[in-house]
């Protein structure tokens, strides 16, 4: 064989091995080694994430407290403003109720109910400026419920007392608002009326009234602010003529 056919021969020889390295190593797999981009970007997603995470468990959690806004039917008053009668209902003897006012004293349903009827208004609070515009129209049409007997009208949320009272000053109004913190009164074990609130207010009320008589027992109750409508807000006369209506079922 000449010299330059024994070249030719080592060459091809040459790239024929080169060609099978080549395909070795590209059948071997390599180990996918992220970038340190991609590492920041998932090590931000995680940051971003736990809140989100912490946030819905806390959501089930005050969903829990309370009744969640679905307390029953609300298949009682008008179609505009319906609303359900949550338990204790009438007929019912009215449960305790003892609470720090935002007139610097505490208020006792027991001594008051003795002197005349008592009309609560258990309240959604602080987040929700339509139960205050309630209030502001009930001291407005103060006169209108005395004309059925009825003398203290107080209000109960679960906001502490030094905001309630701020608020009050706020807002110009005189009615007392009463403090129930930790819902202790408002609880499904006790006048059950923040199961009938927005979702997922925590232990917040809805919307309801409760009229107690001077023997104690419940005359008339309307529970707004569950479903359907989740009601913050009802016209006087609308109100004034479920009253009506009730206090002649109960008569």
């Amino acid at each position: 064989m000449s010299s330059k056919k024994a070249k030719a021969a080592r060459r091809a020889a040459r790239a024929q091995a080169g060609v099978v390295k080549t395909k070795s190593r590209a059948q071997t797999p390599k180990r996918y080694q992220p970038t340190t981009r991609t590492r920041f970007r998932r090590g931000a997603w995680v940051l971003l994430a736990t809140p989100l995470v912490v946030g819905g468990l806390y959501a089930l959690s005050a969903f829990g407290k309370g009744g969640g806004g679905d307390g029953g039917n609300a298949s009682h008053g008008s179609g505009d403003y319906p609303f359900a009668v949550g338990s204790p209902g009438p007929g019912n003897p009215a449960l305790p109720l003892t609470l720090p006012s935002t007139r610097g004293s505490s208020f006792d349903l027991a001594s008051s109910k003795a002197k005349a009827e008592v009309l609560l208004y258990f309240q959604e609070g602080l987040t929700c400026q339509p139960c205050w515009d309630q209030l502001t129209a009930l001291q407005k049409d103060l006169p209108k419920f005395r004309t059925l007997g009825i003398g203290p009208i107080v209000s109960i949320t679960t906001d502490p007392l030094g905001d309630i009272q701020q608020k009050v000053k706020d807002e110009g109004i005189t009615i007392p608002v009463l403090s129930d913190g930790g819902a202790k009164f408002s609880s499904a074990g006790a006048w059950g009326t923040n199961k009938y609130q927005m979702q997922m207010m925590g232990d917040r009320n809805g919307h309801t009234f409760i009229l107690v008589g001077k023997d104690g027992r419940i005359r008339w109750r309307a529970d707004y602010g569950g479903a359907p409508k989740y009601t913050m807000f009802v016209p006087d006369d609308r109100l004034l003529a479920d009253l009506r209506q009730g206090m002649k079922s109960q008569a």
